[in-house]
């Protein structure tokens, strides 16, 4: 651990695996996310290994889930980014892919999340805009956070960048992040290791180091 200051600088995984000052993100681990990506059983059961870990750890759990807004309020970002994902040319074609309450909103089962675990609803790609995520994890004393989820190349990236904005240390769990583009996906980690700040590990090196 490096000193300067009197501030504790971590530079390893191992400094950075403190319960106490480390939270987990799990991301979009939502019935319709999880149908447009590869491996989505693979990624549920290493999803669900590392959420186990950090439980077993008392490890503060955040969950994200998107959601898409009635198209008589979405604006014209919101209007513009369901022409591009739904492939079509004007406003009328599209529908609200992630309504509130609508059955591929929902986490799936296998994440189901406790009484003491917060769930964050969004329409953004970065779970810290727009969700009091940021509060939250400050107001706690956390420090680094490790994320797990869907989509990589879609959300994880946003989200760990605007993280190394805020000055948290985000840990990204690779095997346990899943991805609907495998290049676009493989461009995300490529451009995140090259940013560096983050820190990249897998589900196996995790929950060792949090059931230390």
């Amino acid at each position: 651990m490096e000193r300067y200051r009197g501030m504790a600088i971590p530079t390893t995984l191992e400094e950075v695996c403190d319960p106490q000052r480390m939270a987990l993100l799990v991301y979009d681990m939502q019935v319709g996310v999880l149908g447009q990506i590869d491996d989505a059983a693979g990624v549920t059961e290493r999803v669900a290994t590392v959420l186990d870990a950090a439980r077993s750890a008392g490890v503060r759990t955040f969950f994200t889930r998107h959601m898409t807004l009635p198209l008589e309020v979405t604006g014209t970002s919101g209007l513009r980014t369901a022409m591009a994902w739904q492939h079509t040319g004007t406003v009328g074609e599209i529908v609200s892919a992630f309504p509130r309450d609508s059955p591929q909103f929902q986490l799936i089962p296998e994440v189901t999340p406790l009484a003491s675990e917060a769930v964050l609803d969004k329409i953004s790609m970065s779970a810290f805009t727009g969700t009091p995520l940021d509060f939250a994890l400050r107001d706690c004393g956390i420090e680094a956070f490790a994320i797990v989820g869907v989509a990589l190349e879609v959300g994880i990236e946003p989200t760990v960048r605007h993280a190394l904005d805020l000055g948290y240390l985000p840990v990204i769990v690779i095997d346990a992040c899943g991805y609907g583009h495998h290049e676009a996906a493989q461009r995300s980690l490529a451009q995140l290791a090259f940013f560096g700040g983050s820190l990249h590990t897998d589900t196996a090196t995790l929950c060792a180091l949090l059931n230390r």
